[in-house]
């Protein structure tokens, strides 16, 4: 029988960002320095294939560090960590290595700066998420307010409105964000940015290289994780411009081909967390069933690389 033809658009940049990319060797090189098994703290990312695959070479993920084991290293995830977390591990003597994200290390940085001048912060993020739980979590209670939305921004009740500054998680997508900074202007028109945008560079490229293809597509499939902010967000921004059909998917088997009948055109991407191999799993289903015509849609070219930290490079 004859197949279909399918235009299958390939979002570039997709997928893994340095971060991730650091966070997972991390793991790997602990691994490899001190055995089995390696203790982390949270999903290092957020997205299942990457974590079992670590788990099966040997890591053990735990929610807390009261589950970890003094003699074993233990690993603090990509997203970051509260302050208190670090300070217990050092208190029990414990060998830890921090993922954190360099971008996000960046945020605590100037929201500890921020402090340190007498500003209280406002964050604009995700309430419970890894990221926001760990940033808010590097200065005093009540230090820290949380903001989701515009709407939010009415209601928060601030300390002194001449003193404030405002921080961003990382994965927000960059359209959302623009409103609620302008509400935060609007309302407190002394309050303190930062020096340089904080959603990451990875965020920001893979929104933009959505926005271009998703006027061209019947559908759109975001390879990810269902709590994977930056993954999530790849699908609102995709609908938002101008894509009717626009759903997050694991991998390949997750894919529903009834919402997809009658298609001509459709844009792949994944979201930071989201390795290579899975992209391509999910084209070579659609290989299966079209013949399929790839266009790759490039908006960016990426060359970041952050360096892992100095304690897990094994001499030669």
């Amino acid at each position: 029988m004859t197949r279909p033809p399918l235009k299958l658009y390939l979002a570039a940049p997709r997928g893994f960002c340095a971060g991730v990319d650091r966070a997972i060797k991390i793991v790997e090189m602990a691994i490899e320095k001190w055995g089995a098994p390696v203790y982390v703290r949270h999903e290092i990312v957020h997205n299942k294939f990457v974590v079992d695959s670590l788990r099966d070479k040997g890591a053990v993920f735990v929610e807390e560090l009261d589950e970890c084991p003094d003699d074993r290293p233990v690993i603090f995830s990509a997203h970051g960590v509260p302050k208190a977390v670090p300070a217990e591990a050092a208190k029990r003597e414990m060998i830890y290595v921090d993922a954190t994200c360099p971008l996000v290390s960046k945020v605590h940085i100037e929201a500890t700066r921020h402090h340190e001048n007498g500003l209280q912060m406002i964050m604009i993020g995700h309430e419970g998420h890894p990221e926001t739980v760990g940033t808010m979590g590097q200065l005093p209670e009540g230090e820290v307010l949380l903001v989701e939305t515009v709407d939010d921004v009415a209601r928060v009740r601030v300390r002194d409105p001449a003193k404030l500054a405002f921080v961003t998680q990382t994965t927000l997508s960059v359209d959302d964000t623009i409103d609620i900074v302008a509400a935060l202007k609007d309302r407190f028109p002394r309050i303190v940015g930062p020096h340089k945008e904080d959603i990451c560079y990875a965020t920001t490229n893979r929104q933009e290289a959505v926005k271009a293809m998703a006027p061209d597509c019947d559908a759109m499939l975001v390879v990810g994780a269902p709590n994977s902010s930056n993954s999530r967000r790849l699908v609102e921004v995709g609908r938002k411009a101008g894509c009717r059909y626009a759903q997050l998917v694991q991998r390949a088997p997750d894919i529903d081909w009834r919402a997809l009948e009658g298609i001509g055109s459709i844009g792949i991407t994944a979201g930071a967390s989201a390795p290579e191999e899975l992209i391509n799993e999910v084209i070579e289903a659609f290989r299966d069933r079209f013949e399929v015509t790839v266009e790759q849609v490039e908006t960016a070219v990426e060359d970041v690389e952050f360096k892992v930290p100095r304690v897990l490079r094994i001499p030669a």
